[in-house]
């Protein structure tokens, strides 16, 4: 008789390892980008090679009884893709990435594998004067970034990202093949623009519209003591939503900030901003209103506008998410302003027991306009929206750090009922963290779909406590 698990292993052109084989340990903290791995333990890992590997795990699973959480990049801050037994499908080795030119009125498009990161897209892409709303983080994979939302690169003026998202290609509970669109399958279409590590179907493929190469790409940005938190915003947040929507502006709280000539070392707030322009003069002209900061005197740094190109910003995003770090992160979508907000949380952050940590808090992280969200899950949920890191190196900080993310939080969100954004949410932290991602409508209709996809359960659903 062969030994259970010998008729996938040897159908599959991956690996398979089972709880207890040589390797099982480092394939499961590897599954996880974040150094802090969660305590939870598959009874099966497959790395899938190819697409035929994800039918033949699924297929398997099914008739195992078995469980499947999928994973791409492993950025789910929760650790989402680690659950305890069943099988976890590992799609990292579904790296492809082809560009497709444009023939004639068919504009151009991008055929990605859902463990393609922003920065194999960007290398891809910029040669042939090409862009798309990557994430901010450099190694993110498309598969979870695209399946949440994606508030990626100029998403103020191209939208969240997963609008870009023309079919997608998905191996199903049943184990079927299918390729889904607007017009084909369109109920499963629209869930995977936003259902996130919810989604009851494993993506294997992204076909991407994909937008002409800004002509020029400017940043700039000033600093200034956290203290300064209700001046700053007050003043720029009303700035940033007067600007042209290929404007990008952000505030990062951080808990730490080196000496300068005018500034002991300590938490700093920010406002950096990038405009992706069609010519030089009009980046520039974008970014005039910073240089007239009426109490410009306080910063404690300035950066004057300096071109820079996506593989800087990503450069730069790296800095500030750097790997072999752990890490605990939160959000939160708010009626309320940014000054109200960042304000409310400034002293969480200049209490942080890790230098490292920080608040980013996008001014219009994405678009509004109606056909830029259109058929899809996903949705913003809030006038303004902040993203909570504690970053820390040290396993004995773990209980500090968070516990400081849960107390910022809650500074941040008082009443305990504000809206999430799925990809960044932690959901662990409470049993309606995955709902609240949603409007109610739309949490009904993710539960119909997956219902109808998935009547077995075979995919697990959203991490909860």
């Amino acid at each position: 008789m062969r030994p259970r698990g010998a008729a996938v292993a040897a159908d599959i052109e991956g690996t398979l390892i089972r709880r207890g084989d040589p390797g099982y340990e480092d394939a499961r903290t590897g599954a996880v980008w974040n150094e802090v791995t969660p305590r939870r333990f598959p009874d099966v890992l497959v790395r899938a090679a190819t697409e035929a590997d994800v039918v033949h795990a699924l297929t398997w699973a099914r008739a195992q009884g078995l469980r499947v959480s999928l994973r791409s990049g492993g950025h789910n801050w929760s650790g989402a893709p680690l659950r305890d037994g069943g099988l976890l499908l590992d799609l990292s080795g579904l790296r492809q990435c082809a560009i497709t030119p444009a023939h004639g009125s068919e504009p151009p498009t991008a055929t990605v594998g859902p463990a393609a990161t922003g920065q194999d897209l960007v290398a891809a892409l910029t040669p042939q004067d090409l862009a798309f709303p990557v994430g901010h983080c450099p190694t993110v994979a498309v598969g979870g970034f695209l399946l949440s939302g994606g508030l990626g690169w100029n998403s103020r003026a191209w939208g969240a990202s997963c609008a870009d998202v023309r079919e997608i290609r998905a191996v199903t509970a049943d184990g079927r093949t299918v390729i889904c669109s607007d017009t084909e399958y369109p109920e499963l279409f629209w869930a995977a623009r936003g259902a996130g590590p919810g989604f009851c179907a494993a993506v294997t493929g992204f076909r991407l519209a994909l937008h002409p190469h800004p002509a020029s790409i400017m940043a700039t940005g000033l600093t200034f003591p956290l203290d300064e938190v209700s001046r700053v915003t007050e003043w720029a947040e009303p700035l940033a939503r007067r600007l042209p929507p290929y404007v990008e502006t952000a505030f990062v709280l951080a808990s730490s900030g080196p000496p300068t000539e005018s500034a002991p070392r300590g938490p700093r707030i920010t406002v950096a901003a990038t405009a992706f322009a069609a010519t030089e003069r009009e980046a520039r002209q974008a970014l005039e209103p910073f240089a007239d900061c009426p109490f410009g005197a306080c910063a404690v740094t300035r950066r004057p506008p300096v071109p820079v190109s996506f593989a800087a910003l990503h450069e730069g995003a790296a800095a500030i998410w750097p790997p072999a770090h752990r890490y605990a992160a939160d959000n939160l979508w708010s009626p309320e302003s940014h000054a109200t907000q960042l304000t409310r949380i400034a002293d969480a952050v200049a209490h942080a027991p890790s230098g490292k940590s920080l608040v980013l808090s996008p001014v219009q992280p994405v678009s509004q306009e109606p056909a830029l969200l259109r058929n899809m899950a996903f949705a913003p949920l809030g006038e303004s929206y902040l993203v909570c890191y504690a970053i820390w190196d040290d396993p004995a900080g773990d209980q500090d750090n968070a516990r400081w993310l849960r107390d910022a939080m809650a500074a941040a969100d008082p009443r305990g009922d504000g809206c999430r954004y799925i990809a960044e949410t932690d959901l662990e932290a409470g049993p309606a963290r995955a709902r609240r991602s949603y409007a109610p409508a739309t949490w009904d209709r993710l539960q119909e779909i997956k219902a109808q996809w998935d009547p077995e359960n075979l995919f697990h659903s959203y991490l909860a406590p």
